[in-house]
């Protein structure tokens, strides 16, 4: 019997992770995503899940805690174990985060070290630990932004985090490339979630941002979570070391 492919989305709870973890059960595949607080909205995901028709779960993470994450895997890998007699997964999607809007003269180093955290850091020692257990064959996927390649005013640190992020990803295709898997990332343009309060929704930023891309609206979260689980399938297998951005063609 051929194995059930496996996914993990970190902060998969709301926003992109959400539509990300819908998207790729849709695709056949079972998804485990985390969360930092709101239990209640993960098992809601988890319920969408299954109205896809895979097998959903979810478990808390702070992907800022860099102490906790021995915790996590071991949390994750009983669950596999439990579920599939086998706790290996294949597809491992550096979701989570948070945004900073603020100009380099107020950015604090407690606002910088929070990105640091939450997009580099904590990213690189959550896949670092995950390498062991990923099946040959199997994919990271990475979430930067638009933001490394064009600038808005206040973004610095946060869009310097996923400049590193691009950097890394680049590294692990490099070096996971003997196993045969694949490194890849997205970089969304602006979406219109509830990520950083919600900006993206404001009229007049819509506005803006519409006017400056080529088809002329800001993007939703499915226009993000379909790309994403394209590269959870057999057909992106050629596709590695990339930065995929999904922007709809703003600022080209």
């Amino acid at each position: 019997m051929t194995q059930k492919k496996i996914a993990l989305v970190t902060g998969g709870s709301r926003g992109l992770g959400r539509d990300m973890a819908i998207s790729i059960a849709k695709k056949g595949i079972d998804v485990v995503i985390t969360y930092h607080s709101n239990e209640d909205a993960a098992n809601v995901v988890v319920a969408e899940i299954a109205q896809a028709g895979s097998t959903g779960h979810a478990l808390q993470l702070d992907s800022r805690d860099i102490q906790s994450f021995n915790d996590f895997y071991s949390r994750f890998s009983e669950y596999l174990s439990d579920k599939y007699s086998n706790d290996h997964f294949d597809y491992l999607i550096n979701n989570a985060g948070t945004g900073l809007f603020s100009p380099i003269t107020d950015t604090s180093e407690a606002h910088f070290d929070e990105m640091m955290n939450i997009h580099f850091k904590g990213v690189f020692f959550l896949t670092q630990k995950a390498i062991p257990l990923l099946n040959d064959g199997g994919s990271i996927i990475n979430i930067s932004s638009g933001l490394a390649r064009f600038s808005f005013p206040g973004a610095s640190a946060y869009a310097s985090m996923k400049g590193a992020i691009e950097v890394f990803t680049r590294y692990l295709a490099k070096e996971l490339g003997g196993r045969g898997i694949t490194a890849n990332v997205v970089a969304p343009g602006a979406i219109a979630t509830e990520f950083a309060n919600g900006s993206n929704k404001d009229e007049d930023k819509v506005g803006i941002i519409s006017s400056v891309t080529a088809l002329g609206r800001v993007g939703e979260a499915e226009d993000i979570g379909s790309v994403v689980a394209f590269l959870c399938t057999k057909d992106a297998h050629w596709v590695n070391a990339q930065r995929i951005e999904a922007s709809g063609g703003t600022l080209i």
